[in-house]
């Protein structure tokens, strides 16, 4: 979605490429390059941001000259643990894949992902991949608690990909989840021709290999953007109060704030309606458990200032 204004020009950023930017305006791509006060913030610009463009006097290619106020933004840490760095803006959906075999899925992992999700307040789904060679039913039950939509597909028999596509339509999508899942060859089912590196599941350590090295903004042909990611693999949950953590997890919710204790963490406090709702089956013990994890690795986070 771009809109042109009375005194301006508005592009969406799909890739940066060199010392310039690819940018759709309408339905057309162009080439843009930083100017003025948005050159300090260059590392800042990332697939998906709105930005405000000029002719670039001189030659064919357009001037960034401003940013627009991004509707939503997902962040990853800088690798020395200190900051973060803007992944991708203005998204409406986080699309979590796994497998359903090679690699094996990783339920803590799934869990990180969708919790990052909340955390943006992006609306958040499942999607079970590969299920031509395994029964996806265990994950089915696993996430039918937690009120994700879930979508079940196969990239090599095609079942399940025109409902995915669907729900790719008029929005700005991210698609995410661990390497070796099968996202790019699923998004190239999706819309054949996109040209999506495939990566090989390594024989050796049964692990994915990491085709994708930087966010890519694709117009999709039915209308929508989506964008394909690195690996989620080093998510950090940096910046979360650990007691806004449980709230993150949507099956909770309901409980929260009915505990006996105000601060409770929902761990092993008398009187918490979280475990009680465990014992009755309303919430799965091992969400619990991923709930437990993320909660211990918050807390031993440090501090900006340590």
């Amino acid at each position: 979605m771009v809109t042109t204004g009375q005194d301006r020009l508005l592009g969406r950023v799909l890739q940066r490429d060199g010392a310039g930017y690819r940018v759709l305006v309408a339905t057309t791509e162009y080439r843009a390059v930083l100017r003025g006060r948005v050159k300090r913030d260059s590392d800042k610009l990332v697939a998906g941001d709105i930005v405000q463009l000029e002719p670039d006097a001189g030659s064919e290619l357009l001037a960034i000259t401003g940013v627009e106020p991004r509707r939503t933004l997902l962040e990853r840490r800088v690798p020395d643990g200190r900051g973060t760095r803007p992944v991708a803006a203005n998204i409406d959906e986080v699309f979590v894949v796994t497998s359903i075999r090679d690699p094996a899925p990783v339920p803590q992992l799934l869990d990180r992902l969708l919790v990052l999700a909340e955390v943006s307040s992006i609306p958040a789904a499942v999607v079970l991949n590969k299920v031509d060679m395994a029964p996806p039913d265990a994950l089915v039950e696993r996430f039918r608690l937690t009120g994700y939509p879930i979508y079940q597909t196969s990239a090599a028999t095609g079942a399940g990909v025109e409902e995915f596509a669907e729900a790719l339509r008029r929005h700005a999508s991210v698609v995410t989840g661990a390497s070796g899942v099968g996202k790019s060859s699923l998004l190239n089912a999706v819309q054949p021709g996109l040209g999506l590196r495939v990566g090989a599941v390594s024989e050796k350590s049964r692990r994915g290999k990491n085709t994708t090295v930087s966010a890519v903004m694709i117009p999709l042909a039915r209308g929508g953007f989506l964008v394909d990611t690195p690996g989620f693999s080093d998510v950090g949950l940096w910046g979360v109060d650990a007691r806004e953590l449980a709230s993150c997890f949507p099956e909770m919710r309901p409980f929260i704030g009915t505990c006996r204790f105000n601060d409770c963490h929902h761990q092993h406090e008398p009187g918490c309606q979280v475990l009680d709702a465990v014992a009755r089956g309303e919430i799965l013990p091992d969400r619990l458990q991923s709930y437990h994890l993320l909660l211990d690795e918050i807390r031993a986070e440090p501090e900006e200032w340590e």
